[in-house]
């Protein structure tokens, strides 16, 4: 069956998209457009009456002011990256949520981009928010080449990472080590004495913050302890680190997890198929407190990152850096609160 236009008629075009003019306004309100450029700019010297008129007509018209072309005018937009990997995974996401919260809140417009973890994924989401005059770009994971640094700084871009310690950028990291050394100190002072901690293949700093920190702990304390690992982050992983570890003889009793999503994978695995008790047989820690870590299904003893405390943190060593680019590096620790539910008590 032919679709095409009847008897010849042509297809109409498609019309571009028209945004109501600050021409338009003026035109609406009886003054000059120059006097609608400066009732939307802050600071400049306009007649009440006129500022009343413009105002009527903006907001009788829809208009709204281009602050793309101003960005473009001041070589600067005020949008600002947040760049990461798998963002809708576990805590990321919640960072990344309230990030894009407190940027909006503080009048910035946060742009998404999720990338990979190589050099040369991030080196293309760093020059395409240098494109767009990005006034700032926050990293949540991946770890970024020396190179991402220098084009940051010839640029005058500021860089604020969270997760890991840059040298030559302000960050944001939780007290991993902290909060790891007080899961072994708590499981060894409950009893338990055939520990296990869980992580991943991925290697990130967090994660292997937390491995090490329990690893040491425990081993000052005397205590040995079995590692396990799954290809990634999350339930996957967990499930396929917790099969190994409780396919050997002697079978752990304590298990500290690097995050909540692999908890959860362990937690399923120990009572769907290995048929033990959690915590009589089997105690779990994991490390976030993702809002699941208070289902009943889970009922998870876990750390607790508040994503809008480091939100929060990030965002104002941002504007730090740009209120005084000269600033040595900014560096902020917050520290994860346990938080006790059913998994374990100590």
């Amino acid at each position: 069956m032919n679709d095409g236009p009847v008897n010849g008629a042509k297809t109409p075009k498609k019309e571009r998209m028209r945004f109501v003019s600050a021409e338009q306004v003026a035109q609406l309100a009886g003054v000059s457009r120059s006097a609608v450029s400066r009732t939307f700019t802050p600071g400049t010297s306009v007649a009440p009456a006129t500022r009343e008129k413009v105002l009527r007509a903006a907001e009788a018209l829809g208009y709204h002011v281009n602050d793309l072309a101003r960005g473009v005018l001041a070589n600067q937009s005020r949008l600002v990256g947040i760049v990461a990997t798998r963002p809708e995974v576990g805590f990321r996401a919640h960072l990344a949520a309230a990030l894009a919260k407190c940027l909006i809140k503080r009048g910035s417009i946060p742009i998404l981009i999720n990338t990979g973890q190589t050099e040369d994924e991030l080196l293309a989401a760093q020059k395409m928010l240098i494109g767009h005059r990005a006034e700032a770009i926050i990293i949540l994971s991946g770890s970024p080449p020396a190179s991402f640094f220098e084009l940051a700084q010839r640029n005058g871009q500021p860089l604020v990472v969270i997760g890991r310690s840059e040298p030559d950028a302000d960050h944001v990291r939780a007290g991993n080590s902290e909060a790891s050394r007080k899961a072994a100190t708590a499981f060894y002072e409950s009893g338990r004495r055939r520990l296990a901690v869980i992580g991943s293949n991925t290697g990130t700093p967090s994660i292997i913050e937390r491995e090490s920190a329990f690893l040491s702990t425990a081993g000052s304390l005397g205590v040995s302890v079995v590692v396990g690992r799954g290809g990634d982050s999350d339930y996957d992983g967990g499930v396929t680190a917790a099969r190994a570890l409780f396919s050997e003889t002697i079978k752990p009793d304590a298990v500290f997890c690097a995050n909540d999503q692999i908890a959860f994978g362990l937690m399923d695995v120990l009572r769907l198929e290995a048929q033990l008790r959690i915590p009589e047989d089997v105690a779990v820690i994991g490390f976030d407190d993702v809002p699941e870590s208070s289902w009943l299904s889970y009922q998870l003893t876990t750390f607790r990152q508040d994503p809008l405390t480091m939100a929060q943190r990030a965002v104002e060593l941002m504007e730090r850096r740009l209120e005084n680019p000269g600033l040595p590096p900014g560096y902020e620790r917050v520290i994860p609160e346990l938080v006790i539910r059913q998994s374990f008590r100590p």
